[in-house]
């Protein structure tokens, strides 16, 4: 193999075959390749493209670069759900638990924050003594023994990626379709999983922010997946507003406690994990539509057997045993709320969410660099919904802060991001399209 080939070709725009991408996927784990030959390769991919099958046989190189799990044995459909990113967005803490109730395994393996959205990762270490990077053998109990475990990537899944990732971040060839397919893809088949449910978002609080993006995104996940045998569907879903009434690591775990506990009812939340979860379990095989689907996860809800499989998660990985139960005694709390009220009358028209991801990254909630260490108390909770009707001074969303400085920046910027009109907007659907 003659990496300057490859490039060459991929340059030209010519199709590589899938063994022509395997060799240099090799070369690139072997460190085989100068950080110059990757930049170059991923450049043209950024410019000329891929087409499926190369896609597929990137994806599937870049999985097979290290481990690939196996769950043989556990006698319950493999399953999980992968979402895109946004503010607000605590959906995995609720969704894993509660498809695990209705009979799904699920080895959640999820990142942390990345620019203004949040991670489930940060999100986890919130709760005391949770362990968020088990042995395998604690990782594969949990597993067995609950039906639902989150855990951080470790070292030995799809290691490929790891580099590829880090030169395509400073070289501004992140947003290439194709690499982005095969990043998700690759992380997500080395964990063994039968099948896949995708929450791909567009709109100004996510990474896609125009529909066509997102949905071509959407289009190249589900196509890759399914081609490399996981039964794939995914749902876009709206990010023009935090999904959660909190945005922050241990005010979004509240929330997730919240939810399980039945306290978010009829949100937009509960519509997006409701038909995640129904996905799943189409998906699996163990429900026969969406439907039925879509009732078994409100039974596993309201019969609080969620919240008990979340316990039982949060306790198998080094958690407190009642978490659930009091779990204002163990998440920590920011010294500092500042209220933000409402600046006239109205009804709350618009809302920059990026804005409001930034000004929990500001807070302490999340890195400007990989290196930086998260505030997990501080971030923004009461936040109201877009179509909420408002009158002068009325309260719009709570700061968090470890002091009163940021807190008082973060009140501006929450302040400034939400857009009061005469009239109700026209309300947004949760989820635009299945695909």
């Amino acid at each position: 193999m003659i990496p300057q080939e490859i490039i060459r070709r991929k340059r030209d725009g010519e199709e590589l075959a899938a063994v022509e991408i395997g060799a240099f996927i090799e070369a690139l784990s072997n460190e085989a390749l100068s950080e110059g030959q990757v930049a170059a390769f991923a450049m043209a991919v950024f410019f000329r493209g891929m087409t499926p099958a190369e896609i597929v046989a990137l994806t599937l190189a870049m999985r097979d670069s290290g481990e690939v799990l196996s769950w043989s044995g556990v006698g319950k459909p493999i399953a999980d759900k992968h979402s895109t990113g946004g503010v607000g967005d605590n959906v995995s803490l609720m969704l894993a638990p509660m498809v695990a109730a209705c009979g799904l395994a699920v080895p959640m393996i999820s990142g942390r924050g990345l620019g203004h959205t949040g991670g489930t990762l940060d999100k986890l270490q919130s709760i005391p003594g949770y362990d968020v990077m088990p042995d395998p053998a604690t990782f594969r109990r949990t597993v067995d023994d609950v039906g639902c475990a989150i855990i951080g990537q470790t070292g030995d899944l799809a290691p490929a990626d790891k580099r590829l990732y880090a030169i395509r971040d400073v070289t501004a060839t992140v947003e290439s379709i194709p690499l982005i397919t095969a990043s998700i893809l690759s992380k997500k088949l080395a964990a063994g999983l039968a099948t896949l449910v995708l929450d791909v978002k567009f709109g100004n609080g996510a990474f896609m922010q125009q529909v066509s993006d997102a949905e071509a995104l959407a289009a190249s996940l589900v196509e890759v997946a399914n081609s490399a045998g996981v039964k794939t569907t995914a749902l876009l879903t709206d990010m023009n507003e935090p999904l959660a009434d909190a945005a922050g690591n241990a005010l979004e775990v509240a929330n997730c406690v919240d939810f399980l506990l039945g306290r978010k009812e009829g949100s937009r939340l509960e519509t997006v994990t409701l038909a995640l979860g129904a996905e799943m379990l189409v998906n699996a095989g163990v429900a026969r539509n969406l439907a039925e689907a879509t009732d078994r996860c409100r039974t596993a809800l309201s019969s609080g057997q969620a919240a008990e499989f979340f316990a039982r998660m949060v306790t198998s990985l080094g958690g407190p045993a009642d978490f659930v139960e009091h779990q204002a005694r163990y998440l920590p709390v920011a010294p500092v709320e500042i209220p933000v009220l409402s600046a006239g009358d109205g009804y709350l028209s618009s809302c920059a969410t990026r804005s409001l991801g930034m000004a929990v990254v500001d807070l302490g909630g999340g890195r400007r660099r990989p290196t930086d260490p998260i505030d997990h108390r501080v971030g923004l909770s009461q936040l109201l919904p877009l179509g909420t009707k408002v009158e002068k001074g009325d309260l719009i969303a709570v700061v968090h802060a470890a002091d009163q400085a940021s807190g008082e920046r973060a009140a501006q910027v929450v302040a400034a991001s939400y857009a009061l009109a005469e009239t109700p907007p026209i309300s947004a659907p949760a989820i635009l399209k299945r695909i």
